[in-house]
């Protein structure tokens, strides 16, 4: 069972000069400045190839709001938008901006971790002792005595021989008690486009939240970007303060500029699927031992 709340990555990355925009990453430092970024984790999933054996894990990191880094004043970037990672043990993994049937522009050769930065380092954490549970009574009694939750929904691919098994902390569960019922409604979690499964990782996933009833089904809303009425784009797209689209050079401009600058997303496509969930169960006791519960 892993502990999300306290797993981390951590990533190092030198500040360089890109050959078009100012303010590349929305670093405002000097060119040649090292940071280090430290972000937690929020879900992961295993893809298991039933063929050969091989497992892989791929991570979803926590989001922030795009900002300049690191300035005194003007932190946030207007136009706003998510940054967000997700990554397996060897190489970045593209969250999709699209939905499961549409086609996206996807690197023939995601970078690798190592292509990418300085150095990184997976800090993932998991509790002493856990327990699966299977029971309903078992989920509401332990819910309501505040024990630490996570569950792991597992569906098939036969097409293509796959096993998934998305992991995530139950941060949102409705219960029944008296009638021995439960819904967990949760998120995010991250799930993998198996379209671009290469026979050893995939290079895209989706953003999703999910819910379940039962031990033998599972849903999955996808996230997608929408696009901006006219009207909308008027203000979304107009910058506050510093601009990260300014050029060094205004007379040189790269291919497509300027780029598209407003993020508007809701969650719109159900992934309906047979499936196997379980819960896993810690004492909460071992998340820390100050309690609060006025």
């Amino acid at each position: 069972m892993i502990n999300y709340h306290a797993s981390t990555f951590t990533w190092r990355s030198r500040h360089s000069p890109h050959p078009y925009y100012r303010y590349e990453g929305g670093f405002v430092g000097k060119f040649g400045d090292v940071y280090d970024v430290r972000s937690n984790l929020q879900a992961s999933f295993e893809i298991l190839d039933d063929s050969s054996g091989r497992v892989t894990e791929v991570f979803l990191g926590s989001p922030c709001r795009g900002e300049y880094t690191i300035a005194d004043r003007n932190l946030f970037q207007v136009p706003s938008f998510e940054f967000r990672m997700a990554f397996s043990r060897h190489r970045d993994v593209r969250i999709s901006r699209g939905t499961g049937g549409e086609k996206e522009k996807v690197d023939e050769r995601p970078s690798t971790l190592s292509e990418r930065y300085l150095d990184f380092k997976l800090d993932l954490r998991r509790f002493d002792r856990s327990e699966e549970v299977y029971d309903a009574r078992q989920v509401i009694d332990s819910s309501l005595a505040g024990d630490l939750l996570n569950a792991r929904s597992t569906y098939r691919d036969e097409a293509r021989n796959l096993t998934v098994a998305v992991e995530y902390p139950v941060n949102l569960i409705n219960l029944n008690d008296e009638g021995a019922q439960f819904q967990v409604c949760t998120g995010p979690v991250l799930v993998p486009d198996l379209a671009t499964w290469d026979g050893s990782e995939v290079s895209r996933g989706f953003l999703a939240h999910v819910a379940f009833t039962s031990f033998d089904h599972v849903e999955f809303i996808l996230r997608r970007d929408v696009e901006a009425s006219e009207s909308d784009r008027e203000w979304l797209a107009r910058p506050v303060g510093r601009d990260r689209n300014d050029l060094v050079d205004p007379d040189n401009r790269p291919t497509g500029y300027p780029p598209r600058r407003w993020q508007a997303t809701t969650y719109n496509e159900v992934w309906a699927l047979d499936g196997h969930n379980v819960f896993l169960r810690a004492s909460n006791g071992q998340g820390g031992d100050a309690v609060d519960s006025r």
